[in-house]
């Protein structure tokens, strides 16, 4: 926001004085990523910039760690690039079995949330609705409780049920870290929402399904895929419920960085984790889109 031509030197200097302040704020913040990205094309297995990175020597940048993602764990990554090197990355490449894994895994868990929370949202919506404010803390109380308390009793709770140590397990225990996000996104979108359209709609003559995907759904739709968006970050990062719920061979990108800096430090950790920025930033921009349009669709709805 602007200063006004009126404003006084005291208005003036606290002015540049609060945007010193936010700008510092960010930059405490935004820090650690900055560091991430060009120490991940270090040409040295080193965690810190080298003297050659300081001079900006080209010599000292490599792509090396990215092209390691590719080929830690195949049969013969010295092979020549062909269908059959890519075919043995897919398979074989230890970094691409955990992706597959966390995007499977984080698909899943992504419908299940959203499905589950946009209900959960939809009846704690409603005015006449009993002991709202008793079932929205319960409902949210994933992501309020330390999540190392979360992974043992989910722990606990799958492993007498047989879903311990599962596909099936890792992606409800990601549903349920998932759901509240969902719920919270989904419920500020329905708090602009005019429910005289529902009633207009039983009047005309639709049935509760025809209600919701024909007017219902379009209007809280952003607020929906912004939910989805959430809950499939908080699956895609999550490394303690599957350290508590998954099995061994079930590796995902958290965890195999987490086995990366237990069994050996290598800079490929930070290769992957400036992917994971990017694509972090991505997410983030089309939440960002998605609020914005829900706004304003909910600024051309009546009422």
């Amino acid at each position: 926001m602007a200063l006004p031509k009126h404003a006084s030197p005291l208005e003036r200097i606290w002015h540049y004085t609060y945007l010193v302040i936010c700008a510092l704020i960010f930059l405490f913040l935004i820090a650690p990523i900055l560091i991430v990205i060009p120490l991940s094309f270090n040409a040295e297995p080193y965690f810190t910039f080298t003297d050659k990175m300081l001079s900006f020597d080209p010599e000292g940048y490599s792509t090396r760690w990215y092209d390691l993602l590719l080929t830690f764990g195949m049969n013969a990554p010295g092979a020549e690039r062909d269908f059959s090197w890519w075919s043995d990355a897919w398979a074989n490449a230890a970094w691409i079995k955990a992706a597959k894994n966390s995007v499977i895994i984080g698909f899943f868990s992504t419908i299940l949330a959203t499905v589950l929370g946009t209900l959960a949202a939809l009846g704690l919506s409603r005015p006449e609705m009993p002991y709202r404010r008793a079932i929205m803390a319960i409902l949210i109380s994933p992501m309020i409780v330390p999540i190392i308390i979360v992974a043992t009793g989910m722990f606990f709770f799958y492993s007498s049920v047989g879903l311990a140590n599962s596909y099936l397990g890792v992606i409800m225990a990601h549903a349920t870290l998932g759901i509240p996000f969902v719920i919270i996104t989904v419920t500020a979108t329905l708090v602009g929402f005019d429910h005289s359209l529902t009633r207009a709609s039983a009047s005309l003559g639709a049935n509760p399904t025809t209600t919701f995907f024909r007017v219902i759904m379009p209007l809280i739709l952003p607020g929906v895929i912004s939910g989805a968006l959430f809950a499939f970050v908080v699956s895609f990062d999550e490394v303690v419920v599957v350290l508590f719920v998954a099995d061994f061979d079930q590796q995902t990108i958290p965890r195999q960085m987490w086995n990366g800096i237990r069994e050996q430090i290598s800079p490929a950790i930070l290769a992957v984790a400036t992917l994971l920025v990017v694509v972090s930033i991505a997410l983030l921009t089309t939440v960002e889109f998605l609020r914005r349009r829900s706004e304003k669709m909910r600024g051309l709805s009546p009422g």
